[in-house]
């Protein structure tokens, strides 16, 4: 789940710290910066999906989040997983044994955690400008990240931006386990009108959950 969310995240709104080694994909990447900078709220629909070949996995699952300034909820309707945060809480819910585990948003420190959706931004990347294409009527720039350090659990990460709304299409993250784990954005809506209520999760619209509290 927590790869979900990170996905999610750079498909949606985040824009990487990247090295200035690419003088075209630091361009591309300034001009994405500049146009998420200016969305306070968002929702989108998008499709997740994790790819092992060794393991003969691929699975694929749609999803929504919303969006507002650090607030966000994350919905797998599919896997029956809801992710909330009001900027300084995190629920994971999961239907599956209607259970949900309490924790600050500081608890997890590597790029996978959840509280990364807003701050990965400011983590390292070197940038490499890979190839513009047409498909299916959209100019694409296809660019690749590669973190700075041996720290974190992926070793690339491919982002795939489309030229006239400059903003994400699409995102590939390798990780250091074998997977692949990819995010299609399907539709989006900025600056949406969301009441704080919708990030934080409600314990009586779930008879009998299991509320585990890591606080």
């Amino acid at each position: 789940m927590k790869r979900i969310v990170l996905m999610v995240a750079l498909a949606m709104v985040a824009t990487l710290g990247w090295s200035q080694d690419d003088a075209k994909a630091k361009k591309i990447l300034d001009e994405l910066s500049a146009k998420t900078k200016d969305i306070a709220s968002m929702s989108a629909n998008f499709v997740f999906s994790m790819v092992n070949d060794e393991m003969d996995i691929n699975e694929t699952n749609s999803g929504t989040i919303k969006v507002k300034g650090q607030k966000y909820c994350v919905q797998l309707p599919n896997l029956g997983a809801e992710v909330f945060s009001d900027g300084e809480t995190i629920w994971n819910y999961m239907e599956d044994g209607n259970q949900v585990t309490v924790s600050n948003i500081d608890d997890g420190s590597d790029l996978m955690d959840p509280s990364s959706l807003f701050s990965i931004y400011e983590r390292g990347f070197k940038s490499e400008f890979v190839d513009e294409k047409t498909e299916d009527g959209k100019t694409l720039y296809y660019i690749n990240l590669y973190p700075d350090s041996d720290t974190y659990d992926v070793t690339k990460i491919e982002v795939v931006i489309d030229k006239a709304e400059m903003m994400i299409h699409s995102a590939t993250l390798h990780s250091t386990d074998g997977n692949l784990y990819g995010i299609l954005v399907k539709e989006m809506d900025t600056n949406v009108g969301f009441d704080d209520s919708e990030f934080v999760f409600d314990v009586s619209q779930h008879d009998d959950v299991e509320v585990i509290d890591f606080r």
